[in-house]
């Protein structure tokens, strides 16, 4: 049954839901700030506390840059709007519905951006985290979907998604894009920002035509374990975004 007005009202204005909405408009306007938005398309959500079924996600036609916390949606599960001013994307339901409920992920960044978009071309299809110290962070959290199925403008493609991380963090999908998650919005961009930094070196670096020097896997594992077993600098770095960017409405 859908929710009445009073208890759509109460919720998008209970302080930990106002909380989870200014912050995924920061991280938004943050993406948008480091070039990582394309035009109004691609999303962010993040499931509500208490298991009510229910995410935050930004809405249709807006650009990131412009989103305030009063512009993000509440929806539930089949993409019915709960609360909030403006209408719903469809491809981003089907994605983002799925990655949450099959896939049980809490916080879903879904993104375009530029160099690891550029990867998904490529026969690889995504990042070899045994390159860079970025990519290292990364070792043994990526997933990749190589077969591109058209627009997710239906409940299978996103099912298919979801199914394809197969427990992972991040999803190479391919001739497409990328989707980070995480259990907080500060880590997931965190992850989101350092993603797309160390597909940026690997496309420079394979642009000079040069041999690459991968590390040894051990390695690789080692240092993902430094960064996951230290967050506090995802907390910062969220933090210094608030600080300069200014809080989102």
């Amino acid at each position: 049954m859908k929710a009445t007005p009073v208890v759509e009202d109460a919720i998008f204005h209970a302080p930990e839901v106002v909380a989870l909405r200014q912050n995924l408009a920061l991280a938004l306007r943050a993406a948008a700030h480091h070039g990582l938005g394309e035009g109004v398309c691609n999303h962010f959500s993040i499931a509500l506390p208490g298991n009510r079924g229910l995410f935050l996600l930004n809405p249709r036609g807006l650009m990131w840059s412009e989103i305030t916390a009063d512009d993000i949606l509440i929806v539930d599960g089949l993409g019915n709007r709960v609360a909030g001013r403006h209408e719903v994307e469809p491809t981003a339901m089907f994605i983002h519905a799925a990655v949450h409920n099959i896939a049980g992920k809490h916080c879903v960044l879904h993104t375009h951006m530029p160099y690891a978009t550029a990867l998904t071309l490529t026969e690889d299809c995504g990042l070899d985290t045994t390159l860079s110290q970025n990519a290292m962070r990364f070792h043994g959290r990526i997933a990749l979907d190589r077969e591109y199925n058209g627009l997710a403008l239906d409940a299978g493609e996103g099912e298919r998604i979801a199914h394809a991380m197969n427990g992972s963090d991040i999803v190479f999908l391919g001739n497409h894009g990328v989707v980070v998650c995480g259990e907080r919005i500060d880590y997931a961009y965190d992850d989101l920002y350092y993603l797309e930094r160390a597909c940026q070196s690997q496309v420079l670096a394979l642009s000079t035509g040069r041999a690459l020097k991968p590390v040894d896997p051990a390695l690789a594992a080692r240092v993902a374990n430094q960064v996951q077993s230290e967050r506090a600098q995802s907390e910062l770095f969220f933090t210094a975004l608030r600080r300069t960017l200014g809080e989102p409405g």
